[in-house]
Parts: structure tokens; sequence; C-alpha cells
């Protein structure tokens, strides 16, 4: 009796300072860094469950662009695309999380039969739901396979100041776009050049600078 005394008391003070407004499950997710990681690996397992393409179909964000060289809408390019026999398989190596949480990228490595090359995915997550869908992903083929790490990396933007958002250009002839954070902490450079090669950079606030954390190059393709 004496517990049940105790424990009124203390609902009345909780009920009492919570409201509509104040409602625990409507509060915004904090950041987690390993949401982006439990996002990708979900990604590719969903890729060898359900097949490759259906993958990127049901994952994709609604303006989500790839590269096939050429940039393209994501969703509108995979709608003619069949899942092929045998998925790409793909490992996420490291992890780089905006302050506020709700933009990630991750980088790693990919596999199929006997080729294999790295990949880096661009993701966004719905602040109150947790949803994350990716919106940019790129890669390429390498000669040498990336080394697995012991640990998957992870590093957050630091919190505390709002940098100043650098103006960028493209050259003649070429496709560039920017992706930036809603906190300006982690910003993304795609361009494709006219012979289509292109380069993906990543950069992710440390304080003082937005430093580069991911810097993907393709060479253009070899000419049939």
């Amino acid at each position: 009796m004496r517990r049940l005394l105790f424990a009124l008391p203390l609902l009345s003070l909780l009920a009492a300072c919570a409201g509509p407004r104040d409602d625990l499950r409507n509060r915004p997710l904090g950041p987690n860094p390993s949401a982006f990681i439990a996002a990708e690996i979900g990604f590719a397992r969903l890729a060898q469950d359900k097949g490759q393409w259906t993958a990127f179909r049901e994952t994709a964000a609604p303006d989500a662009v790839m590269f096939v060289p050429e940039r393209v809408k994501a969703r509108d390019w995979l709608k003619t695309q069949k899942d092929p026999a045998e998925a790409v398989k793909w490992q996420p190596h490291a992890v780089y999380v905006s302050c506020d949480g709700n933009s990630g990228a991750t980088t790693g490595a990919w596999q199929k039969g006997p080729a294999h090359g790295y990949f880096s995915t661009l993701w966004l997550r719905d602040p109150r739901s947790g949803k994350i869908n990716w919106v940019l992903d790129h890669g390429d083929e390498l000669a040498t396979p990336r080394a697995a790490p012991e640990f998957i990396a992870s590093k957050q933007a630091v919190c505390g100041s709002r940098p100043a958002v650098p103006i960028e250009a493209g050259g003649e002839g070429e496709d560039m776009a920017v992706g930036l954070s809603g906190d300006q902490t982690l910003s993304w450079t795609s361009t494709v050049r006219a012979d289509k090669s292109r380069r993906l950079t990543v950069r992710l606030w440390d304080g003082k600078t937005m430093a580069t954390v991911i810097d993907d190059q393709v060479v253009a393709p070899k000419q049939p």
C-alpha cells in the first residue's frame, strides 16, 4: 500500500507536466549514428532477400539520385530495371553524421562474383518518425578490394556552431549538385563531367572547417 501511495503523487506530477506539446512519443529523435549503419545493413540484406533493384526502389527517397554513369533520378531509372539473378553484396565500413543526426553518409565495400568495389550512400532521416531513406548512391569497381575494418568507424559533426555554406559552381559542361544537411554540418557535392568521369565529396563540420571525409573519384568509362 505504501508503494501505491508513493506512486500516486509521482504519477500526478508526470501527468501535470506532460501535455500534447510535451508528449514523449512526439518528441524529435536524438542523434543516432548507428541507425544509419543499421539502414545500410538492412538495405544490403533486402537486396539478397528480395532482389537488388527491388531493394533500391523500396529504400529510395522520392528525389534520390544515382549514377549510371550520368546522374539519373533513381525512382524513374529503377522502374525499368529487373532484378539480376545474383544481387550485389555490400558492407559499410564507416558512417559520418550531421550534428542533428538527421543526415548521414555511409561508405564501404561491395562484391559481385569476381568483381569488387566501393560505395558511398547519403541518407536522410525523418526527425519524428525515424524513417531513413537514401538520397544519393555512388560507387565504382576497384582493382584491389577494400580491406574490411575491425570496427565500423563512426564520426559525428561538431555541434554548437553553424558553419557558413560554401558557394560552389561547376565547370563548363559539368553536372554539379550540392546537398546539405538541415543544420549545415554535413554536405555532399557530386559532379559528372562531360566525359562521364565523376566525383563525390562529403564534408563534415569539425568545429573549424568543413573537413573532407569521403572523396570518391571515378575516371571516365572506356570507349567501346
